[in-house]
């Protein structure tokens, strides 16, 4: 694995954000935070998974949320060995039908535009960390539009560990140039928000419909109903005020 370098135009480490405050970047994950995609992943894992004879179900799905997709074959190939292809091959096979259904039918999550612009009226350069491989990040980011307002696309794809290890955060913080304390990660799984506080840095959680009730999401600074529940006035009090207070 290379050593991370700054991304040339975004503010250096230390640098604070011209609208001031406390962050010096915004580091996004993907899946069920911009992208209305975990429906979609459930979707393909509980297809191909279970025609693997894997006894899945959506409960299921979600204990794997914000995992690599290769730890999430390998962890259900270590409980239902399948005959066959081996987990990795399973695991291309999950990411390319993700691709076909997001393209035919995947939605952005309402407020995702709204909380990108926000950051940029702040000055904050932006960047995408997610525990998906790059070709879907790209290919998502590209068919929504958003692709031109990140700085940074980072995959847990080049690490050792996915989330919850906080490995895919740091490294898009090195590379963004911004010391991780002065970083905030907009999350909606409970890995991510372990991920994103062990790499000290503040996290604003949006949890999927029925999983408000994980612990995790007492970790974060601030958890919201739908990103459109963070607008201006709040946001710019969060990014100016002592974590907790949004």
């Amino acid at each position: 694995m290379s050593e991370p370098t700054p991304v040339a135009g975004v503010t250096s480490a230390g640098g604070a954000p011209p609208a001031g405050g406390r962050f010096s970047a915004s580091i996004f994950d993907m899946d069920g935070l911009l992208i209305d995609s975990e429906i979609l992943w459930h979707e393909a894992e509980l297809e191909i998974l279970g025609d693997l004879g894997v006894p899945l179900t959506g409960d299921g799905c979600r204990g794997t949320k914000g995992m690599f997709v290769g730890e999430v074959t390998d962890y259900w190939y270590a409980q239902y060995p399948w005959p066959g292809p081996t987990p990795s091959e399973v695991a291309v096979t999950i990411v390319d039908r993700v691709i076909e259904l997001l393209l035919t039918k995947g939605e952005l999550k309402p407020g995702a535009e709204q909380a990108i612009a926000l950051c940029t009226a702040h000055g904050l350069p932006l960047a995408v960390a997610s525990s998906s491989q790059y070709r879907l990040i790209d290919t998502a980011l590209e068919h929504f539009g958003l692709r031109h307002h990140f700085a940074l696309v980072h995959s847990a794809e080049d690490e050792p560990w996915g989330k919850p290890h906080p490995a895919v955060f740091l490294t898009a913080a090195s590379k963004l140039g911004a010391p991780p304390r002065r970083c905030l990660v907009w999350e909606d799984a409970p890995a991510g928000v372990l991920a994103a506080k062990a790499a000290s840095m503040a996290c604003i959680a949006v949890p999927e419909h029925g999983e408000e009730h994980q612990p995790a999401f007492a970790l974060a600074d601030a958890v919201l109903g739908s990103l459109l529940d963070m607008d201006e006035g709040r946001f710019d009090a969060f990014c100016r005020g002592p974590a907790g207070t949004a």
